[in-house]
């Protein structure tokens, strides 16, 4: 089974724009990314998607692989899906986000293992254990798995919803995160859907692939990948990269 590992990155973030070529540790994010998931002993190439010449640039500069994609995407899934027509040997694409450089290489090889022990199994992403302070917190997006560990539904909004109150739980609240793996037919056939109601609603794109039918495995982990997605969530890694590798 080939695997490829694509990362999308863009330039313009409104958050914290250029983050992709942020250097505070002395190299930019960017490459900080694709060595962890280079680290992965599942993944037999990794290439970072972008539609922007300074990233592509950057990215080559240190040895890694760029594809330069149409500027307009509706999401990052069907910028990897162009990216990864460079790799037709390709039997598993990763989506794998550009601002993950602390990932545990180790889930990127889980979410092979799955597909690899489930011919059934289209698409495989992750989700972990939702912190008190991100239940109402509309950046972190919840997902409710069925007994199946298929994915029921994904939403910014608190859910499952418990209606007599947190001591009646009976099933956990999981915080979803934006790493997938697919087949690379499913890939290819995600990218053909045109954008759904419930997408464009909450504005998620793996609600695409539920909306037409299609089952997504959720593989729970108690590992919490920590995106960066702010300067200040920058400057929190770098003083921690800095730590762990003084000068």
């Amino acid at each position: 089974m080939k695997v490829i590992c694509v990362i999308p990155a863009r330039y313009g973030s409104k958050r914290f724009p250029g983050k992709p070529l942020a250097s505070g540790t002395g190299r930019p994010l960017i490459r900080h990314v694709c060595e962890a998931a280079e680290r992965a002993s599942r993944v037999d190439a990794v290439l970072v998607a972008t539609d922007d010449e300074r990233i592509r640039d950057a990215v080559e500069a240190f040895g890694g692989r760029a594809v330069m994609t149409a500027a307009e995407h509706p999401c990052g899934t069907n910028r990897v899906a162009e990216a990864a027509g460079a790799f037709p040997e390709a039997d598993v694409v990763i989506n794998f986000q550009g601002d993950e450089p602390e990932l545990d290489p180790t889930l990127l090889d889980r979410l092979v293992e799955v597909l690899d022990a489930e011919p059934s199994v289209e698409a495989v992403t992750v989700a972990g254990p939702l912190r008190p302070g991100e239940v109402n917190d509309p950046n972190a997006v919840k997902v409710v798995v069925g007994a199946d560990g298929d994915a029921l539904y994904f939403s910014r909004a608190p859910i499952p919803w418990a209606r007599d109150g947190e001591a009646a739980r009976r099933a956990p609240m999981l915080k979803h995160f934006g790493i997938y793996a697919y087949r690379a037919a499913a890939l290819r056939a995600y990218a053909a859907m045109p954008q759904t109601p419930l997408e464009v609603t909450e504005k998620l794109e793996q609600l695409r692939w539920l909306e037409n039918g299609r089952r997504m495995r959720v593989l729970v982990t108690d590992s919490r990948p920590g995106g960066i997605d702010t300067p200040e969530s920058y400057a929190a890694f770098v003083a921690r990269y800095r730590k762990a590798h003084p000068a």
